[in-house]
């Protein structure tokens, strides 16, 4: 290795990112391109998938519009998105509603786009041997998943943690192809999907002083976890479920 070698690199490498079109996905998109990756972008929205695209520095990105609810779908992403270095899935929705107000169609609802929609990609993408030796691959999760936040979120708590369990089980046996399996456990990050009108901007604001660095995070600083989890510089790492949190877990 050169001495000006960058171990944080993604030069080269072809990265594919699901919920491309908001958010964290956005954000890991532009982050990874910038470091030399090019992009496999996936969403439902087509338009704003256009603007993701034309956000990007650097060339050879592509498109995929798919909702990764439908099987379909989900095959055809794997057709076509090519051999791949990485992958980060980002897709997924929250809900806040008390467990007694809650029913069967809800569950299968946030568990279909936050836990059945990733596993199965991830599978088909392994079984296909579409993952190089030595791709590494980061599911967006939540502290959600490891511990209690707030009242009326155990759906939603409940597919991120069987998210997390799924990434070690899948770690262990994707290590026979040097294949990585991480995830990223984030606190409260400020997207749109915070701003879909559950809870006022005033009552985020008085929730963010709970946090010891005194903010939500912002979708970079979940980004730049990811294209470390990404790039050379996390050879050694797998079957994690890195918390980010701004200090929560410890206040």
């Amino acid at each position: 290795m050169g001495i000006n070698w960058n171990p944080f690199s993604l030069e080269g490498k072809r990265i594919l990112v699901t919920g491309a079109s908001s958010g964290i996905g956005l954000s890991t998109a532009i982050e990874a391109a910038k470091l030399g990756a090019h992009i496999v972008l996936v969403a439902r929205n087509e338009s704003r998938l256009n603007d993701t695209f034309n956000a990007l520095p650097g060339e050879c990105h592509s498109i995929i519009s798919a909702d990764l609810t439908d099987e379909t779908a989900i095959n055809r992403v794997v057709d076509e998105c090519g051999m791949l270095d990485g992958a980060v899935f980002c897709a997924g929705k929250g809900l806040t509603l008390p467990l007694q107000f809650s029913d069967r169609a809800r569950f299968d609802d946030v568990f279909n786009i936050n836990f059945f929609s990733p596993a199965e990609l991830l599978r088909l993408l392994y079984k296909k041997k579409k993952l190089t030796k030595g791709a590494s691959v980061v599911l967006i999760s939540s502290m959600g998943g490891t511990r209690v936040f707030s009242g009326g979120n155990s759906i939603y708590g409940a597919s991120k943690a069987a998210l997390d369990s799924f990434v070690k089980f899948a770690a262990k046996e994707f290590a026979a192809r040097n294949v990585r399996v991480n995830s990223i456990c984030p606190a409260m990050i400020d997207t749109p999907l915070i701003h879909r009108g559950t809870i006022s901007d005033q009552q985020l604001a008085e929730d963010a002083k709970r946090y010891p660095l005194k903010r939500y995070g912002r979708p970079e600083d979940v980004a730049y976890a990811a294209v470390y989890l990404l790039s050379p510089a996390s050879a050694w790492v797998t079957g994690t479920s890195m918390i980010i949190d701004g200090g929560l877990s410890i206040s």
